[in-house]
């Protein structure tokens, strides 16, 4: 039974249109990723891209993944993640184990795979996903007045209940669990990763902007 990577990738953004083959820095954002699965050989025995867009399978052959084409009724916009992920397995057998990693958070903590992969299957958990620790005072607005959620006025921002949110950079989910529809078990570890890549999740021209600068100022050479 094998691990594999899924890269989901479509081509209709529309916010930021061919997001997925942008170049960032010297490659397009969709290689960042498929880069960091092959870099990840000890965890992962095969990197797919599941898309529908024929610029973005040209790029992922390139840069050595498996494409398995996404039909059309699973590739609008409203469409759940795994939809695509699921597409995939019933097209390949024996798998185990697949982990997710999303084009749009292109930059990750390089050892941030094989530190969680080592976890999931150490401790035997179902599924597994990254989140991070959220600094900032939330409120709703009620009646036309800001009502404080997670701390009350006057509060300092360092005696808050920390919260966390999901960052999207990494999930290791069992196969079985995906032909369910589920990604996120109701056991899944919370994996915590505070790195400023986890701030990181591209759907506009301004997000684009700001990997490309934590790209120039932490990675490039």
């Amino acid at each position: 039974m094998k691990t594999i990577a899924i890269i989901p990738a479509r081509g209709g953004s529309k916010r930021l249109p061919q997001k997925n083959i942008k170049f960032l820095g010297v490659i397009p954002l969709l290689a960042h990723s498929i880069l960091y699965a092959q870099a990840n050989k000890n965890c992962i025995d095969e990197v797919y891209v599941s898309t529908d867009d024929e610029a973005i399978k040209k790029v992922a052959l390139h840069f050595g993944a498996k494409v398995i084409d996404r039909p059309t009724n699973i590739s609008g916009d409203l469409e759940p993640t795994v939809s695509a992920l699921k597409n995939v397995l019933e097209q390949i057998d024996e798998v185990e184990n697949v982990v997710l990693l999303q084009p749009t958070n292109p930059l990750r903590p390089e050892n941030l795979l094989k530190d969680a992969f080592d976890i999931y299957q150490k401790e035997n958990y179902d599924s597994l996903f990254s989140i991070s620790k959220n600094h900032q005072k939330f409120g709703k607005i009620e009646n036309q007045k800001f009502v404080p959620f997670n701390y009350k006025i006057g509060q300092r921002s360092q005696d808050l209940e920390p919260l966390f949110y999901e960052n999207g950079l990494l999930y290791i989910t069992k196969a079985k669990l995906i032909l369910d529809n589920i990604i996120i078990s109701e056991k899944a570890f919370p994996f915590e990763v505070n790195h400023i890549f986890a701030n990181i999740d591209i759907d506009t021209q301004e997000d684009f902007d700001y990997a490309e600068y934590l790209y120039n100022k932490h990675i490039k050479i």
